[in-house]
């Protein structure tokens, strides 16, 4: 009896996949929930499991795109299991793709699947850098090949380059010397045709890229854009990182970073002006009492946007704990797809890449983005004099449909007011006025 394999259900609004990978070959023998193929959707790559054991038959190929509910692979249960340490014959309907992928010869019939494998993100690191799995150990369950790994191999391959080479000395024959007073000659310049390459690389875009590749032009043309900008002075959130940093990690577990409090400052800001945490719905506008805060994480695959659940109820460790899981499951694709829809609003930080000011692309259905950059010591003016303070450009990024620009540059001040005094987040009010009621 032969079970049929189908493209499962990943997501509400998902409607389509594309098989990235096929992780088996025709003809193999799987067994209940070894992984058999990646499929990469909008937002997320899944490993897809057996649900039988038994020969597989591949029916879709690698690259194609393939509707919810389509049949991917067929597994005949009536197969015998191959003895353990003994190679089967190879099947007679095996595909020259799946033979060029992994040689006979090669196969592993023993031991775990995952052994030796590279999970996407290690991947793609490894094609990047021209590695092969058989020339890295693999650290992760069932010795399956982690990024860190691959990562760790780079590391040890450029200290190798970099040790000096030793060469055989050779003998050398000094040139009779110039007479006094000849003239110089003349530079020669000599151009090998070898030296100059017109090589061109083309490869299909991943489904993600895509995606966002259309996301980001309907952001354009679908939204009336607009951003304004401010400058924060870091100084005292820096200051509160370096004497409280030990202690908190020592009490959480998690680093104290700046977007717990560019999280807090925009939750208290969206709580003043509505608006910008709002979406378009028709012709009608859709007002949230929460904030489900978008995160920008940058992958191997592209740019994703993990989003932290009522971001208004969360402590500060809660917020950096939270931050932290969903980047690291989203740069290895582990990432479920509900936990990359729905946000309200999004903070993208291009500081940690270097970039000074940028104004970041609205993340639609969203009315806002906030954009964090590098943080950079600048003269300012503070009392009258001249004085050397580490700044921050911040951007949002608005719908004007939605949101005018009174409400758009109140907010910037709002965030930049609560990141210049932390001590105002505790309650969201100045604590003087607090403390005299006023």
């Amino acid at each position: 009896m032969a079970t049929a394999i189908k493209v499962p259900n990943v997501g509400e609004s998902v409607t389509e996949v594309t098989l990235s990978k096929w992780l088996v070959n025709e003809g193999d023998y799987v067994e209940v929930d070894q992984e058999i193929c990646e499929l990469e959707s909008d937002k997320a790559t899944l490993e897809l499991p057996a649900e039988v054991a038994g020969r597989i038959h591949l029916i879709a190929k690698e690259g194609e795109d393939l509707e919810i509910g389509a049949l991917i692979a067929e597994i005949d249960e009536s197969a015998a299991k191959p003895e353990t340490g003994k190679k089967e014959a190879p099947a007679e309907t095996r595909s020259e793709a799946a033979t060029a992928r992994v040689p006979a010869a090669e196969e592993k019939k023993t031991g775990s699947y995952a052994e030796g494998h590279p999970s996407p993100a290690a991947q793609k690191l490894m094609e990047e850098h021209g590695l092969k799995a058989e020339e890295i150990k693999g650290s992760g369950k069932d010795g399956r090949i982690t990024k860190e790994d691959v990562l760790k191999a780079i590391e040890a391959g450029e200290k190798e380059a970099s040790k000096p080479a030793q060469s055989e000395a050779k003998p050398t024959t000094s040139a009779p010397a110039a007479p006094k007073n000849a003239p110089a000659a003349a530079p020669r310049f000599e151009f090998s045709k070898e030296s100059f390459s017109r090589e061109e690389k083309r490869e299909p875009m991943s489904r993600l890229r895509r995606t966002i590749a259309q996301r980001l032009v309907a952001a354009k043309n679908e939204t009336a854009m607009l951003t304004t900008f401010n400058e924060v002075n870091m100084e005292a959130i820096m200051s509160i990182r370096k004497e409280y940093k030990e202690a908190f990690k020592s009490q959480f577990g998690v680093g104290l970073g700046f977007m717990s409090f560019f999280t807090r400052a925009c939750v208290l800001s969206l709580q003043k002006f509505p608006a910008i945490n709002a979406r378009i719905d028709g012709n009608e506008l859709v007002y949230h009492n929460y904030v489900d805060m978008g995160i920008a994480v940058s992958t191997d695959r592209g740019l994703i946007v993990p989003v932290i659940r009522n971001a208004e109820s969360l402590s500060m460790a809660e917020i950096e704990a939270r931050v932290m899981d969903l980047a690291t499951r989203g740069r290895d694709g582990k990432l479920d797809m509900d936990e990359m829809q729905g946000g309200t609003f999004t903070i993208t930080n291009g500081g940690v890449f270097g970039s000074l000011l940028s104004t970041p692309i609205i993340n639609i259905p969203q009315s806002a983005i906030l954009g964090m950059h590098k943080i950079e010591q600048r003269p300012i003016a503070e009392n009258g004099q001249v004085v050397i303070k580490p700044m921050m450009y911040v951007a949002l990024s608005y719908d004007h449909r939605v949101v005018d620009g009174k409400e758009s540059v109140s907010f910037l001040v709002s965030v930049k007011d609560y990141l210049e005094h932390p001590e105002k987040m505790l309650s969201g009010r100045d604590p003087v006025k607090e403390l005299l009621q006023l």
